[in-house]
């Protein structure tokens, strides 16, 4: 068959699904972020993430609807409140792009690595050389303004060694060892997302409408900083220094720039997306101690997700992904 005539894949059609609702929930906060920026450098980032999503989402719904699929709502202007309160600082708002791009790397490369078809292929293939452009901007901007928090530095050892006991695998008894650099990565990486997933649950909690809102806010405030305590007393116990939390980054306005409906998506979307790091996190542990800080940490985002699906339902605001057809509702009605 002809490469231009391939139809979408239940995957590929489920990528694009997923890279629009996502992609225009984070578009909505970007876009009143850039309206409260101050530092113009910071701004024009923004602007540029901005354009570039606009580019992105057009083409997304191209595909969608040449496939014959309804393009997804979404998040609209309507989830955005203009005129509102600060409430974030200029540098919360630069760390925010920097952690969203990351996700949207790591989406990209997932999309792509399901697609089959070559425009589709090439149209993720130019959205990652976008995220990385994008991650180099955020990083060059963060370290130019002091503010880039850098993973913990190791001394070199002379020589390559094996591993020549079992305690290497302790971390309750024994002598135990000291945490691999190949743990560091995912302890850090799930360090700075929760401390983002914290910061954001603070500033929506204050500013939500509904007391139901306000409340799950506030029990996802508490499982993050749960998480990041248990991710940073491994890393003290080490002697290692952890990263600085964001919650001053947050100012006292109760003012609402978003809906409800939008801020509950965004927090669900990033504890799910932990869900992602947390299990390369387990799968990269060596220690048992670390496995069980992982464990213990993705049932909590499990039963966290639960509570954040059933009033996601109950407000009809999770709009629902394209279904496998249901044959047997498809025979009745012969």
């Amino acid at each position: 068959m002809e490469k231009e005539k391939l139809k979408l894949t239940s995957s590929e059609i489920g990528t694009l699904w997923g890279e629009y609702v996502n992609g225009t929930a984070v578009d909505i906060v970007n876009k009143y972020m850039v309206s409260i920026i101050e530092d113009e450098q910071i701004k024009a980032i923004f602007e540029d993430a901005i354009k570039t999503f606009e580019k992105q989402k057009q083409q997304i719904a191209t595909f969608i609807k040449n496939e014959g699929f309804p393009v997804p709502i979404g998040f609209t202007e309507c989830d955005l409140f203009k005129g509102k309160q600060r409430l974030f600082t200029d540098i919360f708002c630069l760390n925010y792009l920097h952690i969203m791009t990351l996700h949207g790397l790591l989406g990209h490369s997932t999309s792509l690595g399901v697609s089959v078809r070559e425009d589709l292929r090439f149209f993720y293939d130019s959205c990652d050389n976008d995220g990385k452009r994008m991650y180099h901007q955020t990083i060059d901007l963060l370290l130019e303004k002091g503010s880039f928090q850098r993973d913990p530095l190791f001394y070199p050892a002379k020589n390559p060694e094996y591993v020549s006991s079992q305690d290497f695998t302790d971390g309750f008894f024994g002598k135990g060892r000291m945490l691999a650099a190949t743990e560091i990565i995912s302890i850090s990486f799930n360090l700075k997302k929760s401390i983002m997933a914290k910061t954001l649950s603070i500033a929506f909690s204050q500013v939500a409408q509904t007391k139901e809102v306000r409340k799950f806010l506030g029990h996802s405030e508490k499982v993050a900083d749960q998480q990041i305590k248990s991710l940073s007393k491994i890393l003290q116990t080490d002697n290692l220094p952890v990263p600085k939390s964001w919650e001053t980054e947050v100012t006292t306005s109760t003012d609402s720039p978003f809906s409800d409906k939008l801020m509950m998506y965004h927090t669900g979307f990033l504890f799910q997306a932990a869900q992602a790091y947390h299990g390369a996190g387990l799968a990269s542990a060596m220690r048992t101690d670390l496995v069980a800080t992982y464990e213990s940490t993705i049932l909590q985002n499990l039963m966290l997700t639960k509570k954040w699906f059933n009033i996601m339902v109950q407000n009809k605001w999770l709009e629902q992904p394209p279904l496998a057809p249901n044959r047997k509702e498809i025979a009745k009605e012969i």
